[in-house]
Formats: structure tokens, C-alpha cells, sequence
């Protein structure tokens, strides 16, 4: 089995009730292990030529690169904004059975026929 790299991913919801809303389907859908709902924050930040400010709620998501792009378009049909952020990091070290929970979380769920649970 090749190594997974584990990525960090950060979007903004406009509220809790979303953000929480999504961070249950991505984890339901072993789209992302496990999600932190943060406190709300204020953003400053140009949106079509003017200056905007708006009350979000940051969402931290750990998940695996080979997930990516399933979590990205699910954020992206899910998400109230027309153009979410959605910025992945990768995570250079880590303890190690963290990390190897957040792969084996985010197994979809063909590569889990045959696993013990």
C-alpha cells in the first residue's frame, strides 16, 4: 500500500447551522475524518471590485489527498457562497497514528470491502 498524504483544508461557512450542516455530510460521506467548527471570525476582502466584510464560521478539514477532489466538489455543490474558498495544505508531519486514522477514515468505501471494522 503507497503512502497517503494527509491534507488540511480550509473553507468559511456565512453561519453555524451550514457549517455544521456541512461538516456532517463530509464526514458521513468519509469525505473528511474529522472537521473543526471554529469560532465565527470577521473577513475583510475585495468582491468585484469593492471592499466586503461579512461574519464567518472557519472549518478545518483533515482528509487524505486521494479524497480531494471528491471533498472539493462536494464543498463546491454544498456551499451557499458562489465562490467558496477552499484552500488545501498539505501536513508534513504528524503523529503517526493520527495520521494513519485520518487515511483509513477517509477510505472510500470500495477500498474497505474486506477490512475488519
Amino acid at each position: 500500500m503507497r503512502p497517503v498524504t494527509i491534507l488540511l483544508v480550509l473553507t468559511n461557512l456565512p453561519d453555524r447551522p451550514s457549517a455544521e450542516a456541512l461538516a456532517r455530510e463530509l464526514v458521513e460521506a468519509r469525505l473528511a475524518a474529522c472537521v473543526n467548527i471554529l469560532s465565527s471570525c470577521h473577513s475583510v476582502y475585495r468582491w468585484h471590485a469593492a471592499i466586503e466584510t461579512a461574519e464567518e464560521v472557519p472549518l478545518l478539514i483533515k482528509t487524505s489527498s486521494e479524497r480531494y477532489a471528491a471533498l472539493e466538489a462536494a464543498i463546491r455543490s454544498h456551499h451557499p457562497y458562489e465562490l467558496p474558498e477552499v484552500i488545501a495544505l498539505p501536513v508534513s508531519h504528524g503523529l503517526p497514528d493520527y495520521l494513519a486514522w485520518v487515511a483509513d477514515s477517509t477510505s472510500a468505501p470500495d477500498d474497505l470491502q474486506g477490512l475488519p471494522r
